[in-house]
């Protein structure tokens, strides 16, 4: 359990990266919808900070969760951006939605005083050697956090109930995928960009840890998976190339699983963080509403 002290720690980093947002809320104002931004500390089992962006008003409104990718380093993870996805946050929130995107346990400010080891060592997203790698698991772990997440946020009566949608990329689209296979039914659809696990061992571009079994675990998911997914992929990702990702997607469609795949052209150096660019929001967007609307 989290000391006291620990918890005053984290209340004080809390106030000071509140004031680092805050700033920003001004120019919100001034767009055709007026958002606003927070800095929530969710009092989850195992807690953690979240940004929080949403429609100006009282609400309830309708949730998007939106989960980041992981670093294996230690030191990595203490530094992580509280904010990975800002403008793709931003653009939800001025269609309407609130969005939730925490900062995973072990990361940023909440890396003080959190084993990594028994309990903890999923939720650090840790697949084992590539020999033989467990990536449902971890997976699954993450997707238990977007499960408490929506519990609490219908429980403060912040959000409706139902049609939650959730995004991620990276290994956070990997928990995406692992959260379809459970098909909550507060889930309408989940949206993932360049997802998956063991990208790029040893730094190397395209060395991929067991892509077969990568390849063989999304289709396990798939086989029980019934939510609708949008799947974005760029051309010039180094930690998930088309070759991988055409795989996994045809995997997770022949066992039953529902998703649109779109490969995207190359996006700047590194296609893999395609949605943390503003640049990208244009590309993207128009593929995110038609899929949403095609649910309506």
């Amino acid at each position: 359990m989290r000391s006291y002290s620990s918890i005053q720690r984290l209340r004080a980093v809390l106030l000071a990266l509140a004031c680092l947002i805050a700033p920003a809320r001004a120019d919100d104002q001034a767009a055709p919808r007026g958002i606003q931004e927070e800095i929530w500390a969710l009092p989850s089992p195992l807690p953690m900070f979240a940004y929080l962006v949403r429609p100006v008003g009282d609400g309830p409104f309708p949730l998007v969760i939106m989960n980041h990718g992981v670093s294996l380093n230690p030191t990595d993870r203490s530094f992580f951006p509280l904010v990975e996805f800002r403008d793709a946050a931003k653009w939800f929130a001025r269609h309407g939605y609130l969005v939730v995107a925490p900062v995973g346990t072990g990361y940023g400010a909440s890396a003080i005083d959190i084993p990594e080891r028994g309990i903890y060592g999923p939720f650090f997203s840790k697949v084992g050697k590539c020999t033989n790698p467990n990536f449902r698991d971890p997976g699954l772990a993450v997707a238990q956090v977007d499960l408490w997440i929506i519990d609490y946020m219908v429980a403060e009566k912040r959000i409706l109930p139902d049609g939650v949608i959730v995004v991620g990329q990276s290994a956070g689209g990997w928990a995406s995928i692992a959260l379809s296979s459970l098909n909550p039914p507060q889930v309408k659809a989940i949206i993932i960009f360049a997802a998956g696990r063991g990208g790029r061992v040893g730094g190397k571009p395209n060395n991929n840890c067991a892509p077969d079994k990568l390849v063989e675990t999304t289709g396990e998911l798939g086989r029980t998976s019934r939510v609708p997914m949008l799947w974005i992929y760029i051309e010039n990702d180094t930690f998930f190339g088309p070759v991988l990702s055409k795989r996994m997607h045809q995997a997770f469609t022949a066992a039953g699983g529902k998703a649109e795949y779109h490969l995207m052209p190359p996006f700047g150096n590194e296609g893999h963080y395609f949605i943390g660019s503003p640049d990208a929001i244009p590309i993207w967007s128009p593929l995110v509403s038609n899929f949403l609307d095609k649910l309506k």
